[in-house]
């Protein structure tokens, strides 16, 4: 990117001050061009002829009334994604991979809505019925195999729009070998469907076609520094965790241990390591599960627990935990859909 913004070399304290609509960021130039056109050429090589335009907003999502998808601003820039990472601990979407799987499911949604996919009977049997109202929380069942996997937290079971977007970047996807992949799950009669779907509207122009831009960054009044504090607000924990039974069969208080590390700076020290481990393994938010992290920490802080076992030991079993709390919360019903 070119060095012609003033705010790429200001301290994060400085940047989150600054207004989305100042930031004056373009997708020209920009590596999200590539992805954009890589997207276009998939469609066009299935002979959809939906071509999504795209613009910069404040997160993924792609409204009902365009065929567009706005794309995050901070993949516009190194120094926004690094903001990006200090602030949430990841970047969704930062590499070409995860860039191009979120498109496409961006792309679910514009051509659902280009074509009024989801007024088809058929449609409304296997996804459900468009009109169903968003949850607040999503509450997936991981086992299930009525539904593609493709975003991280099974985001198919969110809602039956979620569920053909996600279904319509596993058909498009050209290495997901979907026959294969799903034979004998459910979720294989939706992937019939979506490719007998998809023949009845090859090469032929979509119903709706509306270049509408929503909520662009030029348009956005508020910091960067408001937009972070909702967004760690959205992906925070808000119930209340008891982790004292689980710590304490990993570590004690016991006199005997007195001079082993304590609990809380042993955690400090494989937190980051372990935080990826764990979001891995349950595509949770590395923000979310650094929060139960950080509440471990606290309480064996509290409890003045110390190492019991060996530090290789201590790993692996703290692994498991986390996960297993990360999983508690997940079904507890506490993570919300992002929409």
């Amino acid at each position: 990117m070119p060095s012609r913004f003033p705010w790429a070399s200001w301290p994060d304290n400085e940047l989150l001050k600054l207004r989305f609509k100042d930031l004056g960021l373009t997708l020209d130039g920009t590596w999200l061009e590539a992805c954009l056109d890589d997207l276009r050429t998939e469609l066009a090589q299935r002979r959809i002829l939906v071509r999504p335009h795209a613009w910069i907003g404040e997160e993924w999502f792609s409204p009902d009334n365009t065929h567009g998808i706005s794309v995050p601003f901070y993949l516009t820039h190194p120094r926004l994604e690094r903001l990006e990472r200090s602030q949430m601990l990841d970047v969704e979407g930062g590499k070409i991979r995860d860039c191009l799987r979120i498109m496409r499911h961006e792309a679910g949604h514009v051509v659902q809505n280009a074509f009024g996919l989801h007024r088809r009977r058929r449609w409304q049997q296997l996804f459900g019925r468009s009109s169903t109202r968003y949850p607040k929380y999503n509450r997936p069942d991981p086992t299930s195999r009525n539904f593609v996997q493709h975003l991280r937290l099974w985001y198919a079971q969110a809602h039956p729009d979620e569920d053909f977007a996600e279904t319509f970047a596993v058909w498009l996807t050209p290495t997901s070998q979907w026959q294969p992949r799903y034979a004998g799950w459910p979720a294989l009669k939706k992937l019939e469907y979506m490719d007998a779907l998809m023949a009845s509207v090859r090469n032929r122009p979509p119903l709706v076609v509306n270049p509408l831009e929503v909520d662009t960054l030029p348009k956005l009044r508020k910091t960067l520094g408001q937009h972070y504090r909702a967004k760690r607000r959205h992906y925070g924990i808000d119930y209340p965790n008891f982790y004292d039974r689980d710590l304490r069969r990993l570590f004690s208080e016991s006199p005997e241990f007195s001079g082993n590390l304590p609990a809380s700076q042993f955690i400090a020290r494989i937190r980051r390591p372990v935080r990826r481990v764990v979001a891995g393994w349950t595509g949770i938010y590395q923000y979310t599960i650094d929060q139960v992290i950080e509440d471990m920490i606290a309480r064996c802080r509290e409890l003045k627990l110390r190492l019991a076992v060996s530090e290789d030991e201590a790993r692996q079993e703290f692994t498991v935990l986390l996960t297993v709390q990360a999983m508690n919360y997940l079904h507890s019903g506490g993570h919300r859909l992002f929409l």
